[in-house]
């Protein structure tokens, strides 16, 4: 999709829709919505005296101009309470809106930029809300439909109008929208590829290709060179698919210094059978997306290369299958990981961990500064936290704070979860130095309690992202299938880091 910024007057722009929005309780029409209705002889101002444009949030009403605009349609988008504005709501709005304009035909939208001015919300701030919401809600994954039938139609062409005085503020906002939302729109594709497409070697050619285009250095670790570096943890996981294992190491270098900065590190396990302790055949599909938080991870750094902060940033993904062959990882075995540390396999279906441990000594061998990781660890968080909320697990308050703020900022939503020590009892070992499961009580506060065993005296997030990380229905800029989280968020922390 092109999307371009114009300065200009909104009732003069020729397209196939203009959005405009409405708030709730809102009786006098003002601005650009005025001169709208005007040119429409009062069409909208009759809509809202009779009651059918009401300004609830996502809302939509579409008024044809018969020939009195040079665009077709204006279409009016519900924002809801104009005292509870968000970035979020005018991302979902526009998305919500979109997508009701895709079937009839519309290829071309006009919009100002939506909520800009109202609740502190910058022009910079609306202009990336509505790039996001168009290219986030139009999303979708046809790549494997040879079917033309009911094919959506193509939304082609956004247009942000406003005046000669913000439209730099709003180009800018423009541009980091597109970059943000085509980096979730990465992952989603990634995740959404079924797992005998997307295996460890064509994400690791994925990566290769992205590294290629964006300017990233890149290394790719196979069996032997894992096995050098004594990823135990790692190659155990492995050892039970006939899919190779990569592990895959992106490096994003925004600053002089030598220091690796921020480690960003995603679970890529390409398909999880669960392997011995086999998973339940029901919903088993959805676990070729148990690689999401490494696509998030690597369309983080993409986006990042893109908008060149200056801060170096390294993204690892350790990648594999999860698969119950004659090899496979057995309950009762014990694994050593890269740092030294044994573990105790109490389930092969805790394999994330796993993969995870190795990564972390990974990082902490680069010296790096900051580790965040993303996981669909733990069917408990979804347990804990529904669909909604991504949690959040730390070693050092004020970082876990950046990330939270960086979700709030991307509308992505995200709650801390306890790290008490009493918590690592449960993941006592008496053959071993941990065990990789603390039953079923807490589920994910010991998930997280294990990693923290790896990441040691690093500052460090861990993100779970089992509930976050697939949508089962549209809603917002949300679409049924994979969701891209955390990308953004990942994108927005290393931006505020790399201001510090």
């Amino acid at each position: 999709m092109e999307i371009k910024v114009i300065a200009g007057d909104i009732t003069k722009v020729k397209a196939d829709a203009i959005i405009v929005n409405f708030f709730t309780g809102r009786r006098k029409l003002d601005g650009d919505i005025a001169a709208l209705d005007k040119a429409l002889d009062g069409a909208i101002s009759q809509l809202v005296r009779q009651g059918e444009i009401k300004g609830k949030l996502n809302e939509v009403t579409v008024v044809h101009s018969l020939g009195k605009l040079p665009a077709d349609r204006v279409v009016v988008a519900g924002l809801g309470k104009k005292a509870e504005l968000s970035p979020n709501k005018v991302r979902g709005a526009v998305a919500e809106t979109c997508r009701a304009l895709r079937p009839k035909g519309v290829t071309s939208v006009a919009t100002i930029a939506q909520g800009a001015g109202i609740n502190g919300l910058s022009p910079e701030a609306a202009a990336q809300a509505v790039a996001e919401g168009v290219l986030l809600g139009l999303y979708s994954f046809r790549k494997h439909i040879t079917s033309q039938k009911e094919k959506p139609g193509e939304i082609k062409q956004l247009t942000i109008v406003g005046s000669d005085r913000v439209k730099p503020r709003l180009e800018k906002g423009a541009r980091k929208g597109e970059i943000l939302a085509e980096a979730a729109n990465l992952a989603r594709d990634m995740v959404n590829e079924p797992a005998n497409y997307m295996t460890p070697t064509r994400l690791a050619e994925t990566a290769t290709k992205l590294a290629r285009n964006h300017g990233l250095e890149i290394s790719v670790l196979e069996r032997e060179q894992m096995a050098e570096l004594g990823m135990g943890a790692m190659l155990g996981v492995a050892q039970g698919s006939r899919q190779p294992p990569k592990f895959i190491v992106l490096h994003y270098k925004g600053s002089r210094t030598k220091e690796p900065g921020v480690a960003l590190i995603g679970k890529g396990i390409t398909f999880d059978s669960g392997g011995i302790s086999i998973k339940p055949a029901e919903k088993m599909e959805d676990m070729k997306g148990d690689m999401a938080g490494g696509a998030a991870v690597m369309a983080a750094i993409t986006a990042i290369a893109r908008l060149k902060p200056k801060i170096n940033v390294v993204a690892i993904i350790p990648a594999t299958e999860n698969l119950p062959d004659g090899n496979a990882l057995k309950p009762g075995d014990i694994l050593t990981a890269m740092g030294g540390k044994t573990i105790e396999i109490i389930s092969t279906d805790a394999e994330g961990r796993l993969v995870l441990a190795d990564a972390l000594d990974y990082a902490k061998k680069l010296g790096v500064k900051y580790i965040v990781d993303a996981a669909t660890l733990t069917g408990a968080c979804i347990i804990a936290l529904g669909k909604v909320c991504t949690g959040a697990f730390t070693n050092r308050q004020a970082l876990v704070d950046k990330v939270i703020a960086a979700g709030n900022e991307a509308g992505e939503l995200i709650w801390q979860m306890p790290m008490y020590d009493e918590y690592k009892e449960q993941n006592k070992s008496d053959v071993a130095d941990i065990k990789n499961v603390g039953g079923r009580g807490a589920g994910a506060i010991t998930a997280a309690q294990f990693l923290a065993e790896f990441a040691g005296d690093t500052p460090w997030v861990h993100l779970d992202i089992a509930g976050t990380s697939l949508s089962d229905k549209e809603k917002a800029h949300l679409v049924k299938g994979a969701t891209g989280v955390p990308a953004r968020t990942l994108v927005n922390l290393v931006l505020a880091l790399a201001k510090r």
